[in-house]
């Protein structure tokens, strides 16, 4: 890693210059600014983490009901539930800025984690694991024996989804994670920031120069660091999301 940004242009931009000055670079990340970067860093794993997680399980109880009950107009939500897939996000940006704006909760934590709740892929994704790992017959056996549709849920369905539901979180929590354009939306507070909105600020002010000085080489060690997270989510996670992504050609 470049301690100067003239390193970064003069040297391959896939390894490190000589010679190295990782630790300067990693002192001078975390002290710039007051430390602004850990703040980001912590940000970012706030919405990864709380819209994984609420995301999932909201994506589970959804699956759950499409796949196990009907109700009038089930076929025609559940569908137009997948169509929103196509709607572009420049398109809600007004729409979800009015109405944030109404509900008190731009530049909140909140306006962020809210709006990324909604995973209809990730609906998609639970029906076809509660329809193939969870046997109706099961669920009827089950009632049979007195259960409640809760314990049904929670003790005997949700044991049977550990591939999908880390499926769907890892793929929330890339999502989240990458998120940029709804919190450039959303927030003016840089203290509120994610890391894909605070390295992109450095870096157009970087560009700009504007009398400041470039930090090309911590915008560079930072965007390394932030990769960091989902490569240790993916080796901690990747056998169960594996086992997900081939269940369904091993259901007979």
């Amino acid at each position: 890693m470049a301690k100067d940004n003239s390193q970064i242009f003069t040297t391959f931009g896939l390894w490190f210059a000589y010679p190295i000055h990782l630790f300067e670079n990693i002192a001078g990340l975390f002290a710039y600014r007051d430390g602004i970067f850990v703040q980001w860093f912590g940000n970012s794993l706030i919405y990864a983490v709380s819209i994984s997680v609420a995301s999932t399980m909201t994506c589970a109880l959804g699956g759950y009901a499409f796949a196990k009950y009907d109700f009038p107009g089930k076929k025609f939500l559940f569908n137009f539930i997948i169509a929103t897939v196509t709607v572009p996000s420049t398109a809600l940006v007004l729409p979800l800025f009015l109405m944030l704006n109404k509900l008190g909760l731009l530049n909140t934590m909140w306006g962020v984690i809210l709006p990324s709740l909604v995973n209809p892929f990730g609906l998609y994704l639970m029906r076809i694991f509660w329809e193939s790992s969870f046997p109706t017959e099961l669920l009827e056996a089950a009632r049979l024996d007195g259960a409640g549709e809760i314990r049904i849920f929670w003790g005997i369905g949700m044991p049977l989804m550990l591939s999908g539901l880390v499926t769907v979180a890892l793929l929330s929590f890339v999502g989240a994670w990458n998120n940029f354009f709804l919190p450039l939306v959303v927030l003016s507070d840089d203290h509120l920031f994610p890391l894909t909105l605070g390295l992109n600020v450095w870096n157009s002010v970087s560009h700009a120069a504007g009398g400041g000085k470039p930090v090309y080489n911590l915008i560079a060690l930072g965007s390394l660091i932030s990769v960091l997270p989902l490569l240790a989510a993916f080796i901690l996670l990747g056998r169960y999301w594996r086992r997900g992504l081939t269940a369904g050609a091993t259901t007979g």
